[in-house]
């Protein structure tokens, strides 16, 4: 099936690779097509949306005000959290890097349940509004930490260092907790509740949907560069009391901000979630699961003898699956028997009898899931930049001139760097340089983008490791008494570039294969699956941590991890990594020749068209 050269242009910048490149008024994101569906006025009346009233740019300052000061203040608490929990909570390595790694494992999780919560029941408005006070209310508490004497350690003296107590370890775990809360419904409806605003049935609201994409991400990162270069010099150079009220109080701001705005707001009713069509899939078809399905293979393809529920899609304009072989032993969900559809064609019980649809979109998961899992050890390499990275950073010469120390924290802006230049670069070179040969419109295959991102999260750790022995023999050998190596803070750029790099084509990756390759209506699960991927990796992260803490070190040796970085060998634990990585990118290639695409577009020698294969 051929298109036409706009058409072709339109899905060029919807699979374009920048995150920031804009083309006229078309975003070069793929989030950016996500949520332009139309939707008619029957649609609105039939989902229980309000007739547009207000809604558009006139709500955007609370919209994107509100997500700016919040991101701010979220983004501010964490960047650094891990040299707080190692300076100023007196913890162990090992011990600040488990804290870390299950707090983000926690939070990446939670948006599922947000997600879920919101579709189902609160809808966006409310959902944001609770999680919005929840993570106020956990700033607060973690504000108090450093502030109130009673709640955090007393100073180091003599170095010696007194670890938290119970109850001192109880107040963080309540903070942490509260900030989780928020994340879970922050993160899955912010995106979404903004898109809302606008009338994607008209061409002023589908702009305006590319235009608050664009502010958006521009936000985004004006917060992430604020975030991890003056909130974290003041946290490590001022004070950590103002270091965590100033992000506080920005949340307390947008929050006021976004309540400002209530009346302005387009409110869109909770339309059920597409995690509960999953599971009434596999319930339906484990309870019909003693039905024989009879199927002869014929030239023209298969015929099957049983009936099936196939409804019209609730849905305006998504697209309608049609049944495969594939995983067949769902397909039992959508065979109907006696009395599961109502005179009206209606289902009498989706928990006995499911959709076509459903099922197919189900089975969308489950072909995801084995390309999804290789994300998880390439995130692991990634996750040490929060932890250990930090911890050699500290124990290095970070003096920039003869006035400023360049806090630990900010060193991860050298990988945001490393995006920004890359990228358009990728997107306006290297793209058009390989897709005259490849004849594939991204220039490579999203898999083959993943798959190079996983090679460079894994020399990310091989040159880590290797770094590493360099650093501690110098610390040990040259040092000064406070173990510090006479070493620039700056050669930890070259393994900070490969984790820039191995975002760009991984992260990035992931986040267009996923929106590509589900249904319109999963769009809220395939955002979803990336934080998933980084939970799973915060967590095996915290295992291996916790296995090489726990087994190495004998005979008067401490172990790798011990909490003097320079007795360690936190080499060994990066080299591990790697290995895991290079076993993880043999995986990634078996799964992914046995992969195929929903659909592919290639382009005509001439570029004047693009082909469809579905």
């Amino acid at each position: 099936m051929e298109i036409s050269h706009d058409t072709k242009q339109e899905t060029n910048s919807s699979s374009s690779s920048s995150w920031f490149a804009v083309s006229g008024s078309k975003l070069r994101f793929p989030f950016a097509r996500l949520f332009s569906r139309r939707s008619s006025p029957e649609d609105r009346r039939a989902t229980g949306e309000k007739q547009r009233v207000h809604g558009g740019w006139k709500t955007m300052p609370f919209v994107l005000g509100n997500e700016t000061l919040e991101r701010l203040a979220s983004i501010g608490l964490a960047s650094n959290f891990m040299v707080f929990l190692l300076t100023q909570f007196h913890l162990d390595q090992v011990m600040a890097s488990n804290v870390l790694s299950i707090w983000s494992g926690v939070a990446n999780f939670t948006p599922l349940i947000g997600a879920y919560i919101s579709d189902s029941y609160l809808g966006r408005f409310r959902t944001i509004a609770i999680a919005s006070i929840a993570s106020f209310m956990g700033m607060v508490t973690l504000t108090l930490i450093p502030w109130i004497p009673q709640l955090h350690p007393p100073h180091c003296k003599s170095n010696h260092c007194i670890e938290p107590n119970v109850s001192q370890f109880t107040v963080l775990a309540v903070a942490l907790g509260l900030l989780s809360i928020g994340t879970a419904g922050i993160r899955p409806c912010s995106i979404p509740f903004g898109v809302d605003q606008f009338d994607s049935s008209t061409e002023e609201g589908r702009r305006g949907i590319n235009s608050f994409f664009n502010w958006y991400y521009t936000t985004f990162t004006v917060v992430l560069i604020l975030a991890v270069t003056l909130v974290v010099y003041i946290q490590d150079s001022v004070s950590w009391v103002l270091g965590f009220g100033i992000p506080t109080i920005l949340m307390m701001i947008s929050i006021v901000l976004f309540f400002s705005g209530a009346r302005y707001y387009i409110h869109v009713a909770p339309q059920g979630s597409v995690f509960s069509g999953i599971a009434q899939v596999f319930v339906a078809s484990y309870k019909k699961r003693k039905i024989q399905i009879q199927i002869q293979l014929e030239d023209e393809g298969d015929k099957d003898d049983a009936e099936y529920y196939d409804p019209p899609l609730k849905m305006t304009g998504a697209k309608k699956l049609t049944l495969t072989r594939k995983f067949s032993f769902l397909n039992r969900a959508a065979v109907i028997m006696e009395n599961e559809v109502l005179p009206d064609g209606t289902n009498a019980n989706p928990w006995r009898l499911c959709s076509i649809q459903a099922v197919e979109e189900t089975k969308c998961l489950l072909n995801i899931i084995p390309i999804w899992a290789s994300g998880i050890i390439a995130f692991t390499a990634m996750a040490q930049q929060n932890t250990f990275t930090l911890s050699q950073a500290l124990k290095m010469d970070r003096r920039l001139g003869p006035h400023f120390n360049v806090p630990a924290g900010t060193l991860s802006v050298i990988s945001m760097i490393t995006i920004g230049i890359f990228l358009p670069i990728y997107d306006r070179i290297i793209v058009p340089y390989t897709r005259k040969y490849t004849r594939v419109e991204g220039g490579i295959t999203l898999l083959q983008r993943m798959g190079i991102g996983l090679i460079f999260s894994t020399l990310s750790m091989i040159v880590a490791g290797f770094f590493e022995r360099e650093r501690r023999a110098s610390a040990v050998n040259h040092g000064s008494p406070t173990g510090i190596a006479p070493i620039s803070v700056f050669w930890l750029s070259p393994q900070l570039i490969l984790l820039g790099l191995a975002d760009a084509f991984n992260i990035i990756g992931q986040i267009e294969f996923y929106n590509k390759e589900f249904p319109e209506n999963m769009s809220s699960l395939a955002n979803s699956l990336l934080s998933c991927t980084m939970a799973g990796a915060n967590y095996l992260s915290a295992l291996l941590v916790n296995i090489v803490h726990n087994t190495t070190g004998n005979h008067g040796h401490p172990d790798w991890l011990t909490k003097d970085i320079n007795q360690g060998r936190v080499e060994n634990l990066y080299f591990m990594i790697s290995g895991l990585g290079v076993l993880n990118l043999g995986y990634f290639v078996w799964v992914a020749k046995s992969y195929n695409y929903k659909s592919r577009y290639l382009v005509d020698e001439d570029e004047n068209q693009s082909v469809i294969h579905v």
